[in-house]
């Protein structure tokens, strides 16, 4: 396979879905704490600090709000489709912040 295919191909595709998974695992994390410590935005400061952790938490939150929707029948399939679409490049944008931080530190 890494004839057909090249070993730069495989290592940017290795390095793809890490950034992927990387960003979805810290999405979930995140999203989960806020879940369990957070109550209802009701100053303008907790409002700020909400929109701050939902731009690390949003792509799972997405997702799930996406999944949740399909199963009922809310929402079509081209809908879901961008909605997955959207949540995995927001991952992986966070899993590529994550990969050059470490990088700086390393």
């Amino acid at each position: 396979m890494r004839e057909i295919l090249g070993d730069r191909f495989l290592h940017d595709l290795i390095v793809f879905l890490f950034a992927v998974s990387g960003g979805i695992t810290l999405s979930a994390i995140i999203a989960n704490i806020h879940r369990l410590i957070a109550r209802k935005p009701q100053s303008k400061v907790e409002t700020v600090l909400h929109y701050a952790v939902m731009a690390l938490a949003g792509p799972i939150v997405l997702l799930e709000n996406a999944t949740r929707s399909y199963r009922k029948e809310g929402c079509s399939d081209l809908a879901y489709i961008i909605a997955v679409a959207v949540s995995g490049y927001w991952a992986f944008a966070i899993g590529m912040g994550i990969l050059t931080a470490y990088t700086v530190v390393k």
